[in-house]
C-alpha cells in the first residue's frame, strides 16, 4: 500500500494553517506526508516557509523556481510534478485553482484520490461544506470538490440549523436574506485595505450577491431548491466578516427553542461578546493558528423571533477556519471513506460552544 501524501497548493490565509493542521494531526488523519507549493522564493516568507518545514512540511518549487530558493537557503524537496504525481490529494488554495485543474490536475488523475479547491473557484467540482452536505459525495466518483467560501459556510449552517432544525426538517425553510458585512482584508495581508464602506451590487437578479446563489447551490446538491437572497458590503477592518440574518419558518418556533437547535449543532458557536475584535481575539487565543472552527458564532443578545416564525439575528464568520474544517473532511474522506467521520473528530478541541 502507497503512502497518504497530502500536497497544499499555496501558503496564504488557508495554506498556511493547513499545512500546519495536517502536520499537527497526520497520525490521527492517518496522513503519512505533506507537502506544500510556494510560487515565488521571497524573503519575506522566508520565516514562514522555515516554520513549515520544521513542522515537517516538504518543500515543494516550480522547476524553475528551485535555485531561487536555494538562493535564501530554502531547500525546495521536489519539484511541483514529482509533488503532483505521487499526492494522494491536492488541496489547492490559491486564486486560480480552475486555471490549475486543468493546466495539472486532469493530468495526474491515475494516482490521485481528490483534488480540493477553495471558495472563489466555482465550478472546480462538487460543492461542499462539512455537516451540511457530506451524505451526497460518493467514494470513487467524486474526484473534483469545492469547498464552499467562509461566508456561505456561515448561511448554510444558519439556514440548516435554524430553517431545517439541524437536518430533521429539510422543508422547513420558507425565505431567507442575510446582509454580508466582510472585513476588508485578512491581518496577514498588506493589499486591498479600503478607507471606507463599499458596498456590492446585486449582480444576480435572484440570489443579490454570490452568497445566496452559493448557498443555494450547496443545498441543491441535496435536492433542495431555497429562497435565499444576500447583500454585501466591505468595511474597512481586518477583524472578521459579520452577518446579520432574517429567517421566516413555515412553523412557529420560540426563542428556547431557538437556542436548543444552536446548542444541538458543535459547528455553532454562541457568544456574549459583541465585537468581532473581542471574538477574534478568542480565536488568537485559543484557536488552532488563532482560528476558531466552528462556522458561526451567533451573538446571543441580537436573537430575536417575532411574530413566531421570523428569526432575527447578527452572527460573526469565523473566516478561514470553517473552510480550515471542510477541507481537512474533504481529505480525510478521499483517503479514508470508510471512517472518515471519525477521524475527524480529532479536530473537536478547536470547537467551542461558548466564544
Amino acid at each position: 500500500m502507497g503512502k497518504n501524501i497530502v500536497h497544499v497548493v499555496g501558503t496564504g490565509t488557508i495554506g498556511e494553517p493547513l499545512v500546519g493542521l495536517l502536520c499537527d494531526l497526520k497520525s490521527e488523519l492517518g496522513v503519512d506526508e505533506v507537502s506544500f507549493s510556494k510560487k515565488q522564493a521571497l524573503l519575506g516568507d522566508r520565516s514562514k516557509v522555515a516554520a513549515l518545514i520544521r513542522r515537517g512540511a516538504k518543500l515543494t518549487a516550480d522547476d524553475e523556481n528551485i535555485e531561487a530558493f536555494k538562493k535564501i537557503d530554502l531547500e525546495p524537496t521536489y519539484m511541483l510534478n514529482e509533488a503532483l504525481e505521487q499526492a494522494s490529494v491536492v488541496i489547492d488554495c490559491t486564486p486560480v485553482g480552475n486555471q490549475n485543474k486543468s493546466k495539472y490536475y486532469e493530468k495526474h488523475l491515475e494516482n490521485t484520490k481528490g483534488f480540493i479547491a477553495q471558495g472563489s473557484e466555482f465550478g472546480f467540482g462538487k460543492m461542499y461544506a462539512r455537516g451540511i452536505n457530506d451524505e451526497v459525495l460518493i467514494p470513487g466518483k467524486d474526484r473534483f470538490v469545492q469547498v464552499v467560501s467562509c461566508n456561505t459556510h456561515n448561511l448554510s449552517v444558519l439556514i440548516k440549523t435554524i430553517g431545517m432544525n439541524n437536518g430533521q426538517d429539510l422543508k422547513g425553510l420558507e425565505n431567507a436574506e442575510f446582509v454580508c458585512i466582510r472585513r476588508s482584508n485578512d491581518i496577514s495581508q498588506d493589499k486591498d485595505f479600503i478607507p471606507a464602506h463599499q458596498v456590492n451590487r446585486h449582480k444576480d437578479g435572484r440570489f443579490g450577491t454570490h452568497h445566496a446563489r452559493d448557498a443555494f447551490e450547496l443545498f441543491k446538491t441535496l435536492n433542495l431548491d431555497l429562497n435565499l437572497f444576500s447583500s454585501a458590503i466591505k468595511t474597512n477592518t481586518q477583524y472578521m466578516h459579520t452577518v446579520w440574518f432574517h429567517l421566516r419558518l413555515k412553523d412557529p418556533i420560540t426563542k428556547d427553542e431557538l437556542m436548543k437547535r444552536f446548542r444541538a449543532n458543535d459547528r455553532v458557536a454562541i457568544t456574549h461578546k459583541n465585537s468581532s475584535n473581542s471574538v477574534f481575539s478568542f480565536g488568537r487565543d485559543h484557536g488552532h493558528y488563532g482560528r476558531i472552527l466552528n462556522q458561526t458564532v451567533i451573538v446571543e443578545s441580537t436573537l430575536e423571533v417575532i411574530g413566531e416564525r421570523d428569526v432575527y439575528g447578527w452572527c460573526f464568520t469565523p473566516q478561514d477556519g470553517n473552510s480550515l474544517l471542510s477541507s481537512i473532511s474533504a481529505t480525510t474522506f478521499f483517503l479514508h471513506p470508510e471512517d472518515y467521520e471519525k477521524r475527524v473528530q480529532c479536530l473537536r478541541p478547536y470547537f467551542f460552544q461558548e466564544v
